[in-house]
């Protein structure tokens, strides 16, 4: 195999490389595959490296009976830790994950009132025949257009049909470029989509979220903006470039990807802080954001802190109730990195996931039951399989 493969005891096995062409990687995913029993993957991929419509037609060529879902990203997690120009398979073996999926298309149109009816049929169809303690068995993943504008209203709408089978995702990104997403699902290629998959596993899991911001005192209300864009026009009747940058005590004509990884900013939700990330700063001085924003929102500007040390943390905490995490599926805000690059602490990062098994992206937006999110890591982890399915 010119790809490398990691297997894990609860069966999912991870196929992932860079230096491989998209028939290379679907030869080797068909045997991987062939050998795990597997009829279902999620695939992860850069764009810059691997083109979405040639990565489509040679998996559907080299493993036809193959079903799989998957994106472009901004950044890859593969077995080895954070990498770039990467893809990443995570496979699911049959006699222990059975799986359905579907594609919606244009969501900056599509009615949400459809959503729910399409998936709470598909719930209830993966859910016919099961006992009730069997429910508990079942999650769903969440893909979505990272550039789509469209993830809290599908998100909301897609968990009202969920009846409280637990979601997480990511949105799909290109690298900061912020040009254009590719969700890829047998053999079709589509933006403005969302793919949305139910699995019923017989291996025990978990899913969490985890961030590590700290709200200050500091606080920007949103007095111009416009919300189907997700651009703020003016904070405290101000500029909106210029109040942020003075808020974090930076000149506005620095303002970037790291300062706004280093300096996101919350809103409070019931009792809770949630993070709307900004995406960009644009030629005009407004500034865009990965997360709906309306006029009267108050921001408060917070301060990152120990990113590693809280990831563990929660790590440690789901390992416990898992009795070891085995394997990890992760979606992780393309900010925590650059944060962590900033804050000198990636190399610790990385290793973390690394030891904890992690595989997934850097995403644009991490979706977490009903809420859409940025700069956390959402997840899914298993644990090992039971003894009666252990080989």
């Amino acid at each position: 195999m010119k790809c490398e493969r990691t297997a894990y005891s609860c069966g999912i096995v991870i196929v992932f490389g860079s230096d491989v062409s998209a028939e290379e990687f679907a030869d080797d995913l068909a045997i991987a595959a062939a050998e795990a029993n597997a009829t279902l993957a999620s695939i992860f991929f850069c764009q810059e490296k691997f083109e979405a419509e040639a990565l489509a037609r040679a998996i559907s060529d080299r493993a036809p009976d193959l079903r799989y879902a998957g994106c472009s990203t901004a950044g890859e997690i593969t077995p080895a830790g954070y990498s770039e120009g990467q893809i990443v398979a995570m496979l699911f073996p049959a006699d222990r994950f059975s799986a359905s999926a579907t594609l919606i298309e244009d969501l900056s149109t599509c009615s949400m009132d459809d959503v729910v009816t399409q998936i709470s049929d598909m719930r209830r169809e993966m859910e016919n025949g099961k006992q009730e303690s069997d429910r508990s068995s079942i999650f769903s993943v969440l893909l979505i257009d990272g550039l789509s504008l469209a993830e809290e209203a599908f998100t909301s709408a897609l968990y009202w049909s969920l009846d409280n089978i637990p979601l997480i995702g990511g949105s799909a990104g290109d690298n900061l470029r912020f040009h254009n997403t590719k969700l890829i699902m047998n053999g079709q290629v589509k933006s403005d989509s969302a793919i949305v998959i139910f699995v019923h596993s017989k291996v025990p899991f978990r899913v969490f979220k985890t961030d590590n911001f700290v709200p200050t005192t500091q606080k920007l209300v949103v007095t111009a903006s416009d919300p189907d864009s997700r651009t703020v026009m003016e904070l405290n009747a101000e500029p909106a470039a210029k109040a942020y940058a003075e808020a974090i005590g930076i000149d506005p004509g620095s303002l970037g990807p790291m300062s706004f990884a280093s300096h996101p900013v919350v809103v409070r939700i019931g009792g809770d802080f949630y993070c709307r990330s900004i995406q960009k700063l644009n030629p005009d001085g407004s500034l865009s954001f990965f997360c709906a924003i309306d006029n009267g929102i108050v921001l408060t500007i917070a301060q990152p802190k120990g990113m590693v040390e809280s990831t563990s943390e929660k790590l440690r905490e789901v390992d416990e109730e898992l009795g070891g995490i085995d394997v990890l599926l992760g979606f992780d805000c393309v900010l925590r990195k650059l944060d962590a690059q900033n804050r000198q602490s990636f190399t610790a990062l990385s290793a973390l996931y690394k030891d904890h098994h992690v595989a997934g992206f850097c995403t644009y937006g991490e979706q977490f039951r009903s809420m859409h999110l940025n700069q956390t890591l959402t997840g899914i982890a298993f644990g090992a399989a039971p003894a009666d399915l252990a080989e």
